[in-house]
């Protein structure tokens, strides 16, 4: 991998949700090629985000949702702990906050001061991490590719937990990571590149995502690499159907733990 004063004069960009994935993203990224500029938007608020879940889910799944993070997915990331930890160290995570001086707060990814600071800073490449789903006009508002890392093999695992609902639904061989371009869709950009995880019997629903972006990572300054060199290419998606998952309720993470072990 190329070292940040090979790439002296690329600019790039990300655009990100706040939290530590980002902030481990921007360290990787800013010590092989060096970043511009993180524009973070401001996180949804718990209100709002319930309210659109309910509009699209219906009240009786996302009630289960709520009773699954507080009586499982709470006492699973507090135990997963040390498990965390240990793979921070083992693979040189770096999760230390993002350097005031090179952010930019913004109230939403689709905000005009989101695409006016984007314009500002004429990106060779946006990563993203973590956001909203981005509008067309911001996409489409700067002439360079936007990349982003899903916790998922897409698109048979678009949304959310990938990891999770592959290991639920016995599908291991397509328990992983994706790194795509990013367009106006959920996850349904061209994919660049794929890795599997492989995950161990102290792994469980909190640490998935953790294994998932360290598999991600060598694959995503791989497809930054190529983007600074003008030299994308995509890779055909895997045979299967694309759907689009959202988080487990109380009684679905159960019943999976329950009949296959999935923790």
């Amino acid at each position: 991998m190329s070292t940040a004063s090979e790439y002296a004069g690329k600019n790039i960009v990300m655009l990100a949700g706040p939290g530590e994935s980002t902030n481990i993203l921007f360290h990787a990224l800013d010590a092989a090629f060096g970043v511009h500029r993180i524009i973070v938007e401001t996180t949804v608020s718990q209100k709002q985000l319930l309210t659109r879940r309910a509009e699209k889910l219906g009240w009786g799944t996302v009630l289960g949702q709520i009773a699954f993070k507080l009586a499982i997915a709470g006492p699973l990331s507090r135990a997963a702990q040390p498990r965390l930890q240990h793979l921070r160290q083992a693979h040189g995570l770096n999760n230390a906050p993002l350097p005031p001086d090179r952010t930019i707060q913004v109230s939403s990814v689709n905000a005009p001061e989101a695409l006016l600071a984007l314009q500002a800073l004429s990106p060779d490449v946006v990563v993203v991490n973590g956001t909203r789903i981005i509008a067309k006009r911001v996409l489409t508002g700067v002439p360079c590719p936007f990349i982003n890392t899903h916790a998922g093999i897409t698109p048979l695992y678009r949304g959310v937990h990938g990891g999770y609902w592959a290991l639920a639904n016995d599908d291991t061989a397509h328990c992983g990571v994706s790194v795509h371009l990013v367009d106006a869709g959920i996850d349904t950009g061209g994919i660049i590149a794929q890795a599997l995880i492989q995950p161990e019997a102290e792994d469980n629903f909190a640490t998935y995502p953790l294994l998932q972006l360290i598999a991600g990572l060598p694959l995503l300054k791989k497809a930054v690499q190529a983007a600074l060199q003008g030299g994308i290419r995509l890779q055909s998606a895997p045979e299967g159907q694309s759907r689009l998952w959202s988080h487990p309720t109380w009684a679905e993470y159960r019943a999976n733990r329950q009949r296959n072990g999935t923790r």
